[in-house]
């Protein structure tokens, strides 16, 4: 999501402004006609593009999660053959958690969704989050594991949420504008989950 650089269609535009109004104001808290209104159409031209407000929270949740697990894929297939190389699986952890700040910095409005509206979505789509998630999360694992080798796999899994825990609390930080900017919040998020897994994998190794 953060990394396109086109220009957004119609629907992206009302996913953007819905997840910003759900999280501003609860999913309770909105009407069809102020998210239209905030797109510059009316409440009834929504109906054009989703079947209503249940259908834009299960496209924005099931969305960033598959989003998170395309990328990370994405992330590994570039690595290939060159894993052992320029490419190991330091550069790989690397890269996972850039693209997970560049998630937590830039769709900070999904975290708050996520956290406050994921049990209204139905069952099936809820399953879906879920499933998307638990291969995220073990991606991340296998890599880790291999940068740590002695880390057992049920420490390398708690030691990933946390991190996650970590990277996903940037909507407690205040107002993007009252962060040190960008560069350097990405930058110190960076520094702290290597700091955290250092920290677990060090002590599976019995430092």
């Amino acid at each position: 999501m953060a990394t396109r650089t086109d220009a957004p269609t119609r629907r992206e535009q009302i996913l953007k402004e819905a997840a910003r109004l759900f999280a501003e104001r609860g999913f309770h808290g909105v009407g069809v006609d102020e998210i239209g209104a905030a797109v510059g159409i009316s409440g009834p031209g929504l109906y054009r593009h989703f079947a209503g407000k249940d259908a834009m929270l299960a496209e924005l949740l099931v969305g960033i999660s598959d989003s998170l697990l395309t990328g990370a894929k994405r992330r590994l297939a570039e690595a290939g053959s060159d894993r052992a190389g320029a490419a190991g699986p330091e550069t790989v952890l690397d890269s996972f958690i850039e693209g997970h700040i560049d998630f937590a910095l830039d769709d900070r409005p999904l975290i708050t969704l996520h956290d406050r509206e994921l049990d209204r979505l139905r069952d099936a789509d809820r399953k879906m989050v879920r499933q998307l998630q638990r291969q995220y999360v073990e991606l991340w694992v296998g890599v880790l594991r291999e940068v740590y080798p002695a880390l057992a796999e049920p420490a390398a899994r708690s030691a990933v949420h946390s991190v996650f825990g970590l990277l996903n609390s940037t909507p407690h930080l205040g107002r993007a504008g009252s962060l040190p900017g960008r560069a350097v919040t990405a930058s110190l998020l960076h520094r702290m989950a290597r700091g955290a897994f250092a920290a677990v994998g060090e002590e599976g190794q019995g430092r």
